[in-house]
Formats: structure tokens, C-alpha cells, sequence
């Protein structure tokens, strides 16, 4: 599965699992600029870019979760 121009990464949960999220470049606050999509794996793709939950907003990460 290619990710298209940075447009989707993978977020690493503390569980050890990979949640795949929208970033939206042109919105200005934290919480509006990402947006949960994706299902939850267990390896993300080799060419996906991937960061760890404490780097995004306590709101996203809470949605992070209900997945």
C-alpha cells in the first residue's frame, strides 16, 4: 500500500501496534490536523513514515485508542 506525498503516516502506539492517520498540512491547530483513518497493524508499510503517539495532541490520542 503506497502512502501518497506524506500525506498519511502511522502512529505508533504504546501497545506496540500502528494506527494509520491523515495530516492535513493546511490546517492551522494541532487537533484538527489529524485525522484517524486507518486500521490498526501490527508492521507498518517499509515506506510509511512513522512517529509515536507523544508527539501528537492528547485529543488524537485518545481516538487512537477506539480503534
Amino acid at each position: 500500500m503506497a502512502l501518497k506525498h506524506k500525506k498519511y503516516v502511522y502512529v505508533k502506539r504504546s501497545d506496540g501496534a500502528y494506527i494509520k492517520v491523515r495530516v492535513l498540512k493546511s490546517r492551522e491547530e494541532e487537533e484538527d490536523k489529524y485525522i484517524v483513518t486507518g486500521p490498526k497493524v501490527s508492521k507498518p508499510p517499509a515506506t510509511a513514515t512513522v512517529i509515536n503517539e507523544e508527539n501528537i495532541p492528547e485529543a488524537v490520542r485518545k481516538k487512537l485508542y477506539e480503534i
